[in-house]
This record gives structure tokens, C-alpha cells and sequence, in this order.
């Protein structure tokens, strides 16, 4: 996952909306050049020599939950990211995902052929003054696969602008808004959409993290999806870089409009447990 600050850090990095498409929309698939950019700056970090900015992490989760919902139709997925930081506060990495939920919209057919979610993103993180720091950047999500004739891409770039407080060693407080530079994983004309993130992280004993979370989701021309989300976890962090995380989610996301082809319904309440490796 993600060793940035989007919504891609999975439970056991104390850090997850919608991309169940059950009605996706109608206009053709087009290239996106912000995404190619942004994929090979992210992809050309896995070729930088080892180093003590560079980062990564693997993780094995019960069920990868993004903003709320289930894009593996509630079964587990392997995930994985690599990340290089320059000193100058400039960031680069990719992530990657199995996923189901653009081929769980139909339930026989090979029309979608999607099983993986890849990621890529750019930024810079800074400070202003001791307590408080920013981070912006731009993140695109990149579905490799076949798609039907007039099917809308899932693909989805999105810039983001995020601040954390941190008033003391054991307490950090985080607000992020990310906007949607192109339609939003595959609804139509929905560029506009914004995505409002809030995190409360509080590491009560040593080695141990309670971690809060609560979002809003809007989406441009297709209000009916719109939903907020919320997360209750707590992480368990070891010496050698591993984490185990443990977190109850719930939206209140339409339980028709999230209902997949395989009628489940993957924006409900759902706990999962989350075990990660840091190097």
C-alpha cells in the first residue's frame, strides 16, 4: 500500500468510497495524460538504487476496504507499494492491489476483465512551524483490463491537499481533501468529485495505536451515490517492521445502489484484520 498519505494505507499503517459500479455510466474509455505521467514518475522510483529514503511494504488484509467499501467483494487481497522521498520533500511511489469489483458488476461474461488496481503518485510533504505539517500531490488509479464498447474508464486521477497536527509525540490530527481531476472510478461526469478524509491517531501505550477515521464522499452528477464512511481500528506495531491491524468499518452508503451482481452488499458494516511488513 501506499506509504503516502491517501486513502490507499491500508488498516495496518493506521490507514480506506466507492467503486462499486453496479450502474456504470456510458461514454467511451479515454486516455488520460495526467496518468501516464503520473504512472511512469511512479514506476521509475522502483528502479532507484536502495537507499534511506526509499520505502516500501507488503501487506495481506481480510478485505480491502477503500473509503468504506469493499473492492474485493468482501474476500482478502495482497497488497504492496514502494516509495522514494527526497530530502527536499519531494515524493514519489506506486501501490498495487487485486480487486474485483469492476468484474463483480456482472456475474457470467467476460466483458470485464479487471482484477487489479494499480496506483501511482507524486507530491511533496513539508512543515510549517513544530506541530504542524501539509502534504500535496496527485494520485492516479490505474484498472488494466478489457472493457465492453462504451463502457466508462474506471481509471482516476485525483489531487490532493492534506494537513496534520500533532500536538504532542503520542497524538496526530489529519484533514485531507482529494478532487477529482477526471470522472470519479467510472461514473459519468462526475469530474469535480471530492473526497473529505479526517484521522485521529493516538498511540495510548507503546507499540500501540488507536486509530479514528471518518469520511464524506460527493460525487458530481450522480448525488444518489454519495455517502459518508467511518472506520474504528486499532494497530499493533512490532521491532522488525511488522504491524497488525484490527478495524470495524460502516458507511451509510444506499444498500440498492451498493449492492454488487453477486448481491452483496459492499459499502455495510464489515471488520477486518490487517497484517503488514515495513522495509
Amino acid at each position: 500500500m501506499s506509504s503516502h498519505t491517501s486513502e490507499k494505507t491500508t488498516d495496518a499503517v493506521a490507514t480506506t468510497a466507492s467503486r462499486v459500479r453496479t450502474t456504470l455510466a456510458h461514454a467511451p474509455i479515454r486516455p488520460q495524460a495526467l496518468q501516464r505521467a503520473v504512472l511512469a514518475a511512479a514506476l521509475a522510483c522502483a528502479a532507484l538504487p536502495a537507499a534511506a529514503a526509499t520505502s516500501g511494504s507488503v501487506a495481506l488484509t481480510t478485505d480491502y476496504l477503500f473509503r468504506g467499501v469493499s473492492q474485493t467483494n468482501q474476500k482478502p487481497a495482497v497488497q504492496a507499494g514502494i516509495e522514494y522521498a527526497h530530502d527536499s520533500g519531494f515524493y514519489v511511489g506506486a501501490w498495487g492491489s487485486n480487486v474485483s469489483w469492476l468484474s463483480d458488476t456482472v456475474v457470467v461474461g467476460d466483458d470485464i476483465s479487471n482484477s487489479l488496481e494499480l496506483d501511482a503518485y507524486l507530491g511533496y510533504r513539508g512543515k510549517a512551524g513544530e506541530i504542524f505539517s501539509y502534504d500535496v500531490g496527485v494520485l492516479t488509479y490505474y484498472y488494466p483490463g478489457s472493457y465492453p464498447s462504451g463502457f466508462n474508464s474506471p481509471n482516476t486521477t485525483e489531487v490532493y491537499l492534506g494537513g496534520t497536527l500533532a500536538p504532542s509525540e503520542t497524538v496526530s490530527i489529519g484533514l485531507k481533501y482529494s478532487y477529482a481531476v477526471t470522472d470519479l472510478f467510472g461514473y459519468a461526469d462526475s469530474d469535480g468529485s471530492g473526497y473529505l478524509d479526517a484521522n485521529l491517531n493516538w498511540t495510548f501505550q507503546p507499540s500501540w495505536t488507536l486509530n479514528l477515521h471518518g469520511g464524506k464522499q460527493w460525487i458530481e452528477s450522480n448525488k444518489a451515490f454519495e455517502y459518508t464512511d467511518w472506520k474504528l481500528g486499532v494497530t499493533k506495531s512490532f521491532d522488525n517492521g511488522f504491524s497488525v491491524a484490527a478495524a470495524y468499518s460502516d458507511t451509510d452508503a444506499s444498500t440498492p445502489l451498493y449492492t454488487n451482481a453477486h448481491n452483496n452488499f459492499l459499502a455495510d458494516s464489515a471488520f477486518t484484520l490487517t497484517v503488514s511488513k515495513a522495509f
